[in-house]
């Protein structure tokens, strides 16, 4: 049976050790998808939300949420992370926000763990700003989009 990377020899939880890993250039895109009504989505288009720039206020919480992925992820490791970019694309048609984060570090390891948790912030925060007028939003299809760097190749989804 292949040996798990985040258990030592006794079954307890460890996390990886990358010292002996070279440090280069990564980068880390995930998206997800904000399903709202018409009403909601017109709200956060014409920035109408009584709790204020829903999209503004989700792009600083992808941001600040990606600098503390190792705070809320277990076995993650804190990185020094280089740029975050954080971008939605509202489709009025769909009634949907779909946000893409983007993470740089130059590093031992990669910066998938911390785009996806931008993302998943973001999303969130939407919810948050929006829920008083409306309570049945989806969250979905967060996913890894693509990453560079590393020793593990690129992968694009």
């Amino acid at each position: 049976m292949e040996k798990f990377s985040h258990f030592n020899d006794d079954g307890r939880a460890i996390m990886v050790d990358v010292s002996d890993k070279p440090a280069t250039l990564r980068t880390a895109v995930a998206g997800g998808t904000v399903y709202v009504n018409s009403e909601t989505f017109g709200l956060i288009t014409r920035k109408e939300m009584a709790k204020g720039d829903v999209l503004a206020v989700a792009q600083v919480a992808g941001i600040m949420a990606a600098k503390r992925t190792s705070e809320i992820i277990p076995m993650c490791h804190p990185i020094a992370i280089t740029g975050v970019d954080i971008s939605f694309s509202p489709d009025e048609e769909r009634s949907i926000i779909d946000i893409t984060a983007t993470v740089r570090c130059k590093g031992e390891t990669g910066v998938e763990m911390e785009a996806l948790t931008a993302v998943s912030a973001a999303a969130l925060t939407i919810y948050d700003m929006c829920k008083a007028v409306q309570r049945d939003i989806k969250i979905s299809d967060i996913r890894l989009l693509k990453k560079t760097g590393g020793t593990s190749g690129d992968f694009e989804n």
